[in-house]
């Protein structure tokens, strides 16, 4: 894809939160850099030129020993480490293929890193720590025990014989059983002391296991980190650790955890996806978001860091099935883009998110092109669905042949939405406003974006209809300072996290962008831009912002604890599970959203 650097930095984060100036300025003085397959783009110890950032192709690097550390793609960045510390390079790094890399001078990156506080934060990592920068990974240091065990593990009374336990872990494929004693740990027998302590010495199979079991095992709280478990492990040469609390068992971490814990993070995901070669290999990556989404929390990322990350791998995914689908029916026979909307165009999935996309085709397609973009369409959105990105109910989706037109015709749909702004269409512009280019030409969509909402804020019947259609999700307050809950149903005693939670922050961003033309689509990134540009009160504007990241953050740590349980994440919170000051805090938030609808539909929040 022909992409400026512009167009490609304004997506990255924390690019995307910098001042226009800032970033234009930022722009006209990088460097772009091409580096053919194999090439070295610095060694150890070399002067750096600045930090480079992967606009394309995989970059390798390596530290002094020539073990790789880091495997970058698009979007990640490598050479911070050197320029917080003497400028000269820590490790060394090389071209995996064909890349091109956006080069920030050293001085500019020192000056930004000064004064701009997006970049603060996203730059403020240890030196000590390794590369790549910014929260693309999770270490062992982050985590705590409890989001790393197996809870409640398999256990065995001491006087089980050698064989049912060799059973028992054979028809449950376990590598050990913990040993109990009325709750209390006692000791821990594994497959290797079945192998070494008993076949091995020929022990009759009615030998009870209490005398081939370690006794005695060491263990950690589940309040330790993973760190802990890991050096305990190399230490004592364990492959097993119980973890107690108050004297009882309540779970176990293996290697196969920690390595599972290592190879789940974004970075692993993504890698993982980029090279997927069919459908199947990519389901079964994106089967690991739940765990990178539980990992990720636990570690305290900020809910906006942990969606992204997530919605990082749906667009890879996006874009290798959209590659395999030209292997599949052939080169494209025009310029196309495939852009998705809702939460994956926002940049803000969770562990449940359905598939909300569509086609832009060059103008001048032929009946017979249509015809291979609706195979193309069809074939990306059944491999979505296979990767557990199910079907928009709404049939919000490129295989709607509504939803797969030429530029011409989308402008002519803005245009009809704008001047007649029925309930449909409302809702339609709701959907579509928030579309984000994924695969294709990017260029399709220069303009469309910008024409649109110039239009649309200068019609105020449009804006009014759009308005009023915002505040049709109300936040869940009740009577006397209480939360109101869903009153039937299968969800009944919850709240909707979703709907009546971030969707309300969501729609009054989207709101804010259309009435300043912001062209930032994330919602969070839409609050702080409103906020910059007066749109919202300085008060009103931060406590939003601050009332949509308890919501958010509430909401995929509620997410978490359900995948931590071993139950498929939800949007339905029982207030009941949290305590009186997170409940307190959580009606506040919901006060303050419900305070600036009232604001938008009265005008005082729309000051333009």
């Amino acid at each position: 894809m022909n992409e400026d650097a512009l167009t490609f930095l304004s997506r990255q984060h924390p690019y995307d939160e910098l001042p226009v100036a800032v970033l234009n300025d930022i722009v006209a003085r990088v460097d772009k850099i091409s580096v053919a397959e194999g090439d070295t783009i610095y060694d150890l110890g070399a002067p750096l030129k600045g930090l480079y950032i992967v606009q394309s192709g995989l970059v390798s690097v390596r530290d002094k020993t020539d073990t790789q550390v880091s495997l970058l793609e698009r979007g990640n960045s490598f050479g911070e480490r050197g320029l917080l510390a003497d400028g000269m390079a820590a490790t060394k790094a090389r071209a995996v293929k064909d890349t091109l890399l956006i080069c920030l001078p050293a001085d500019l990156f020192r000056t930004l890193r000064e004064e701009q506080s997006p970049f603060q934060r996203f730059f403020a990592r240890s030196g000590a720590q390794p590369e790549p920068t910014g929260p693309q990974q999770t270490s062992l240091a982050q985590v705590t025990v409890d989001a790393l065990m197996v809870p409640d593990p398999f256990t065995c009374p001491p006087e089980t014989t050698i064989l049912d336990a060799a059973r028992e872990m054979t028809a449950r494929r376990i590598s050990c059983l913990c040993v109990t004693a009325d709750e209390t740990l006692t000791g821990i027998v594994t497959l290797r002391d079945l192998v070494g302590k008993a076949m091995a010495t020929g022990k009759d199979p009615d030998t009870e296991v209490q005398s081939i079991m370690t006794a005695g095992p060491r263990f950690l709280p589940p309040t330790a980190i993973g760190s802990d478990v890991l050096h305990m492990m190399m230490e004592y040469r364990l492959g097993h650790l119980p973890i107690v609390e108050a004297g009882r068992l309540v779970g176990i971490v293996t290697q196969t955890d920690l390595t599972r814990f290592q190879a789940t993070t974004a970075a692993g995901l993504v890698a993982d996806a980029a090279r997927a070669t069919t459908i199947k290999a990519l389901a079964e990556v994106t089967s690991r978001i739940p765990e990178l989404l539980l990992h990720l929390v636990s570690a305290g990322n900020r809910h906006d860091v942990v969606t992204r990350m997530i919605t990082d791998v749906a667009d890879v995914v996006t874009r290798r099935l959209l590659t395999l689908a030209e292997e599949t029916l052939g080169p494209a026979p025009a310029r196309y883009l495939w852009l998705a909307c809702g939460s994956q165009g926002r940049q803000e999935q969770t562990g449940v998110s359905d598939q909300d996309n569509c086609l832009i085709l060059e103008d001048g397609v032929t009946e017979s092109d249509t015809a291979y973009f609706q195979e193309l369409a069809k074939f990306v959105s059944d491999g979505l669905d296979a990767c557990g990105y199910v079907y928009c109910p709404g049939d919000m989706m490129a295989t709607n042949p509504r939803w797969c037109q030429p530029v011409s015709v989308w402008l002519d749909y803005f245009k009809g939405w704008i001047e007649h702004p029925s309930k449909e269409a409302q809702m339609l512009a709701s959907v579509m406003f928030d579309l984000r280019p994924i695969g294709g030409d990017a260029t399709l969509f220069d303009g469309l974006q910008r024409k649109t909402l110039k239009a649309a804020s200068k019609n105020s019947i449009f804006t009014a209809h759009m308005a009023s259609n915002s505040l049709t999700h109300q936040t869940p307050l009740g009577l006397l300072r209480g939360l109101a809950t869903i009153s039937s149903g299968d969800h009944r005693k919850t709240i909707d996290t979703k709907l009546n939670g971030v969707v309300p922050v969501v729609d009054l961003g989207r709101m804010y962008a259309l009435q300043g033309r912001l062209p930032e689509i994330n919602t969070r990134a839409r609050l702080k831009a409103a906020l910059a540009a007066k749109i919202t009160s300085a008060k009103g504007g931060r406590d939003l912002l601050e009332a949509y990241d308890l919501v958010a953050q509430t909401r995929l740590e509620h997410q978490a604890r359900r995948i931590k349980q071993g139950k498929a994440p939800d949007n339905y919170l029982p207030p009941d599970t949290l305590s009186d000051f997170e409940r307190s805090h959580l009606r506040d938030a919901f006060v303050v959203i419900k305070t600036m609808q009232s604001a938008l539909m009265q005008g005082r929040g729309l000051l333009g």
